[in-house]
Formats: C-alpha cells, sequence, structure tokens
C-alpha cells in the first residue's frame, strides 16, 4: 500500500563533506501512521526531515506527498506542495513579541496572497478554527498572550497548533521534546499522536529518547550514518536492535522513557 508520504533512493551531501548526511534512504508513511526516528547524534534525522520538506536541497532521490514529486520543482511550483506539510521544531521558531493567536495563524499564510499576508487579513472561518484548536490544546486560555511569556511546554503546543493550521497531510516533528521537563513532553507527544490519528495525519518525528519512540510510535526509523539500519513494527523493536542503531552495547545507553 502506497503512503501519503514516500521517500526513494533520498540522498544528501553537504558541499565539503567527506560522506554524505543520508545515504539511500527509502521508506514511506501511511495516513494517521505514527512514525519515530532514532539513532544517535549526527546520523542524520534531522537532515533526513529538512531534506523532506526543501529547507535543504537533497543531492539526490524523491520525495513525493500524495503522489507528487516534491524534490527538483522549482519553488513557485513547490509552494502548494510543502503547505501540505506541517513542521514542528524542537526550538519553538515562535515570534516572541507576537501572541498566541498570531503566532498560530502564521500557519495559514501559506494559502494567502502576499499583501493579505503582510497586512495578517486572515479569514473569520480561520479564525475561529484556530480558537477551537487553542482551546482542544489546552491553550483557550492564553490566545492573547504574548509567545515569550510561556513555558516551554505551551511554547511547544503553540508550534503544534501552528502546523495543524496549515491543515497538513505530513507532519514532521524535528526532536519536539528535546527541551522539555517529562510533564510538558507527554502533553506534547499526547497532542501529536492524538491529533495525527484524529485527522489520519502522517506524522515522522525525530526523538533522541527511544523509551518515547517505543511509547507513542507505530513504527520505529533507526539511522545510523546516514543510512536506515532498521524500520519495523515498534514492538518488534529489540534490544538488540536498539545496539545496532546505537553503536553501543544497551549497558552503556541512556534509554529513557517518559
Amino acid at each position: 500500500m502506497r503512503g501519503i508520504l514516500e521517500v526513494s533512493g533520498l540522498k544528501k551531501t553537504y558541499r565539503g563533506a567527506g560522506k554524505p548526511a543520508v545515504k539511500d534512504v527509502t521508506f514511506s508513511v501511511a495516513r494517521g501512521e505514527m512514525v519515530g526516528v532514532i539513532g544517535p547524534s549526527g546520523a542524520g534525522k534531522s537532515t533526513l526531515l529538512r531534506c523532506i520538506n526543501r529547507l535543504v536541497e537533497p543531492s539526490a532521490g524523491h520525495v513525493l506527498i500524495g503522489g507528487e514529486e516534491i524534490t527538483g520543482v522549482p519553488a513557485s511550483k513547490a509552494r502548494p506542495l510543502r503547505r501540505r506539510i506541517g513542521m514542528v521544531f524542537q526550538h519553538y521558531n515562535l515570534v516572541g513579541r507576537l501572541t498566541v493567536m498570531q503566532n498560530v495563524m502564521h500557519g495559514r499564510l501559506g494559502y494567502m496572497g502576499t499583501l493579505k499576508g503582510v497586512f495578517g487579513l486572515y479569514s473569520e472561518a480561520d479564525k475561529m478554527r484556530a480558537v477551537k484548536i487553542l482551546e482542544q490544546s489546552g491553550l483557550g486560555d492564553f490566545l492573547y498572550h504574548r509567545a515569550d511569556r510561556l513555558s516551554g511546554g505551551q511554547k511547544q503546543r503553540v508550534g503544534v497548533v501552528r502546523a495543524l493550521m496549515q491543515q497538513p497531510s505530513v507532519l514532521l516533528c524535528d526532536e519536539p521534546i528535546a527541551s522539555l521537563d517529562p510533564a510538558s513532553a507527554q502533553v506534547i507527544m499526547e497532542l501529536i499522536r492524538d491529533v495525527c490519528k484524529e485527522r489520519e495525519i502522517a506524522c515522522l518525528v525525530n526523538l533522541h529518547q527511544v523509551g518515547a519512540a517505543v511509547k507513542y510510535t507505530d513504527r520505529i526509523i533507526g539511522m545510523n550514518g546516514g543510512e536506515v539500519v532498521y524500520d519495523g513494527l515498534t514492538a518488534n523493536l529489540s534490544g538488540q536492535m536498539v545496539e545496532r542503531v546505537y553503536g553501543k552495547p544497551m549497558d552503556q545507553l541512556m534509554i529513557k522513557g517518559i
């Protein structure tokens, strides 16, 4: 069965680098499927996500969203495809001086013309949708609070809601809980999992915490040295395979859950 997100033969070599950051990566993600990407630092996890949404250009390979090629497409033609890919960042990427509502509404900019975007001329339907999602995320009382006055967990919830305002087919999350305390991390992972299941969004989430990947994802992709060394159901991930992914014996790994 074809996935809503299809990646084939993806490769990325940075200029001056001796070896590829991502090498011949192939996989697909179905609607509503939550896939965790694990691996040591430098394994290529973040580069993989950035190639998928074209924050960096792949050196080779293909990325398809709903059967439509996004790699190699001119920026003007790629825009309608890129807005189908929501992105949640480790460090939130919010505008601190703006309110929660203003930050969330930035998720609609890809659907607007330049003039409307500059002046923030959002539709009433979009505003109502934003309020509804913020209330569902437990942020209903913070609509007009400045983003820089929020806690880390609250900021990340705003980041998730902003991505959802794109009405994406695919949600990419790059270490979304790396900077959070365990309680906030649990809230974020549950929010991402529940929303993606409810809306049938394909989710690819980079995680440093193997325990979180095991707890919240349907499937795990393990990367090492830019290559996929494991791709299978989360339930089938063994200690031996974790050692292969990280290149270390289990007793040397700090495997933490949430």
